[in-house]
């Protein structure tokens, strides 16, 4: 996904919704910026972080990445809940 330009933040934690716990998880996954963030689509980044955390995350870590990746598209900075009629019907498909 190309980035938008207005959407360049230097660190993982100047995304929306993104703080210093979902930061780390990325990073754990070898994500440390925004680019690597948009070289994966968010629902790969949250399934693979079942291995990673023991444990599969609440869907709201999802929606955070849904609303990442709009910013990265548009520089729209948005709350992770509007996205959560998005998100539940993305796990609904993807069990």
């Amino acid at each position: 996904m190309k980035i938008h330009p207005d959407a360049a933040v230097a660190r993982l934690e100047d995304l929306p919704n993104v703080g210093k716990s979902i930061a780390n998880d990325l990073r754990s996954l070898g994500i440390h910026n925004a680019e690597e963030f948009a070289r994966r689509s968010p629902l790969d980044v949250y399934l693979q972080l079942t291995p990673v955390m023991g444990k599969r995350h609440d869907p709201c870590v999802f929606y955070t990445f849904l609303a990442v990746e709009h910013f990265l598209k548009t520089a729209e900075p948005l709350p992770w809940w509007k996205f959560t009629e998005a998100g539940k019907r993305i796990l609904r498909e993807n069990p």
